[in-house]
């Protein structure tokens, strides 16, 4: 992989616990507009510029864009960002529920993307990319980094920690969350000589959460580079930013999903269509999670349900056809439910794990939902197979946590 150092924009220890905010698409504009509500420093007024708009302004208004340039010109100007002298790596580290990960921050190569050693798993939507395309364009700069994973070294991982035993430059615990984000910076010459050439020894990296942004940072790139009749390849518009973690410190949680109605189907007219290719035992009235690949949570009218695939399902052998994502796609959501397209039928929604199965019982006790389906999260070995085999994941499958804060560090372009 090609990375190289940079010289971050970057608010001062006193104002990090008040600028920096989730990223900008795990929640809307009204949950922005809360949150960022008496905090002048709040990046959200840069990455959710709507919220300084009356209550109901779409985040796409013409307005929004410029408005978000003029904020991030007057957080410079305040000083409540400003630029390292020298060009650096970063460590950032997220402990959750008493785990850490550590995550080395670089700028990642336009060409790495573009030729597919960044490898994605995801489908992109057009006009989502094209919404992040104008951010970048108008700011000039990456305001959010990309998260990425590596096949793990002991080499890295060492230097890492080595790094760890400095003082931080940020340790904080984030809200709502209450996960806690800590910072270091390497500006020591050899290191980062050894960190670029142990990067240059690994062949891939692999998209956990940022699809989008990375489709964009890598378009913006190669669109200055059509435009610069100098262009020698060193410019810093060849890069995007990036955290990247080992693939044994990353924690996948479950993506679980909600059902409308039962398609016409009474409660016991399901149960005897699911036997067809599952092992359906009631659990009873206590929250049942998923105990393992090709075992599914069931909830519906009151009860718990464990649905184990049939052998015959599902194929091990195959990185697609192994995915529970997959066999409930197919053999419950379609084949039962009547559930066609996931990405735009609006008879179904989706859950993160973070928010646990008592949200998915709460949703169909209130009379909202009639049916929820919890899954066994899938792991990192399955995202990078399914990355190196060139497939794409079902929507909705991954869901990382914790999520990278933003705010702690910027890429301008030039």
């Amino acid at each position: 992989m090609k990375v190289k150092p940079f010289s971050a924009l970057r608010p001062p220890k006193s104002l990090v616990g008040k600028l920096n905010s989730r990223p900008y698409d795990v929640l809307n504009s009204n949950e922005a507009r809360q949150e960022a509500e008496g905090n002048p420093y709040s990046l959200y007024h840069i990455i959710k510029p709507e919220i300084d708009f009356p209550v109901g302004t779409d985040e796409h208004d013409e307005r929004v864009y410029p408005k978000a340039l003029e904020n991030f010109n007057l957080f410079k100007a305040n000083g409540w960002l400003k630029k390292d002298e020298q060009e650096c790596y970063y460590v950032y580290a997220q402990t959750m529920n008493g785990k850490t990960q550590y995550g080395l921050v670089l700028a990642a190569s336009v060409d790495d993307y573009m030729q597919n050693r960044i490898k994605k798993h995801e489908l992109t939507r057009k006009d989502k990319e094209d919404d992040r395309m104008r951010h970048v364009n108008i700011l000039n700069a990456n305001m959010e980094p990309v998260f990425l994973a590596y096949r793990h070294r002991d080499d890295l991982d060492a230097i890492i920690a080595q790094v760890c035993k400095g003082e931080p430059e940020y340790d904080f615990v984030a809200m709502p969350e209450k996960f806690r984000h800590t910072f270091w910076i390497i500006r020591d010459q050899p290191t980062i000589l050894r960190i670029t050439q142990i990067m240059s020894e690994i062949p891939a990296m692999y998209i956990a959460d940022g699809h989008h942004r990375s489709a964009a940072a890598a378009r913006v790139g190669y669109e200055k580079r059509l435009a610069n009749p100098r262009h020698t390849g060193e410019e810093e518009y060849n890069y995007f930013m990036a955290v990247c973690f080992p693939d044994n410190q990353l924690t996948v949680i479950d993506y679980n999903r909600l059902v409308r109605d039962l398609n016409g189907l009474t409660v016991s007219e399901l149960l005897q269509k699911l036997e067809q290719n599952f092992i359906v035992e009631l659990k009873g009235k206590d929250i049942y999670k998923p105990s393992a690949l090709h075992n599914f949570s069931m909830y519906v009218e009151g009860q718990w349900y464990s649905l184990t695939a049939k052998q015959g399902t599902y194929d091990d052998n195959d990185p697609i056809k192994a995915l529970d994502v997959t066999v409930s796609s197919e053999l419950i959501l379609h084949d039962i439910l009547g559930i066609g397209d996931l990405r735009t039928d609006k008879r179904i929604d989706f859950v993160g794990g973070i928010r646990g199965l008592g949200e998915l019982k709460r949703r169909v006790d209130s009379g909202e939902m009639k049916l929820a389906l919890a899954l066994y999260p899938v792991t990192m070995g399955q995202i990078i197979k399914i990355a190196d085999t060139g497939n794409i994941m079902p929507p909705k499958t991954t869901w990382f946590e914790p999520k990278l804060r933003s705010g702690l560090m910027i890429h301008e372009l030039e």
